[in-house]
């Protein structure tokens, strides 16, 4: 797995306040290779989510054409993301996304705090990361086996042999080309068919 400083994360900052942007600039941890786009309603951060992809969306509620809750709520199944609210809603805002993978931090906390929010959701981009390729892989093997099982079931009705001749013909099909099972299964099928 690529260490930190190999791999790219992409953060989407969206506030109303200038002063927010140079708060989350001087949080960065150190050692990471992160930018950061930065817009200063919900609206232009829904048009950009809709182009690019991102790690980490951070939130500074509330925005000038909503709260910044139904951002959070709609950024949140698809990458980390971080609602910094004003202290008095804190609780109440917390109770409503939490279930929903939101995490929340009042506003007016301290650099070296939001710097381990970041650690934390940087972390956790990458255990998805991770999670995502494993189910990607499995389901390149399932694939490739549905087309093993369709190429023998072909060869076995169409050439009348028994299911282990054809699992060895297509065996030998990928060895001799250099080619992987799936690809000599497909080949198989694109010629029976």
């Amino acid at each position: 797995m690529p260490r930190h400083e190999d791999r790219h994360y992409r953060v989407l900052v969206v506030s109303s306040r200038d002063q927010f942007d140079s708060y989350i600039a001087d949080t960065m941890p150190s050692g990471m290779n992160m930018t950061a786009d930065i817009k200063r309603n919900a609206s232009a951060a829904r048009r950009l989510l809709l182009e690019r992809e991102y790690d980490i969306v951070i939130i500074n509620a509330p925005l000038s054409d909503e709260t910044g809750l139904e951002l959070a709520l709609d950024t949140a199944p698809n990458c980390q993301t971080l609602l910094v609210t004003p202290k008095e809603i804190f609780d109440e805002v917390l109770d409503r996304v939490t279930d929903y993978g939101v995490i929340v931090m009042p506003d007016g906390s301290n650099v070296h705090r939001m710097e381990k929010i970041l650690r934390y959701l940087i972390a956790e981009s990458n255990k998805i990361k991770k999670l995502q390729k494993q189910i990607a892989d499995v389901q390149d093997k399932m694939d490739q086996m549905r087309l093993i099982n369709k190429a023998k079931f072909m060869l076995v009705e169409e050439k009348h042999i028994s299911e282990d001749e054809a699992h060895r013909l297509i065996g030998k099909l990928a060895m001799d080309n250099g080619i992987s099972r799936g690809k000599a299964a497909q080949k198989i099928i694109d010629d029976l068919e």
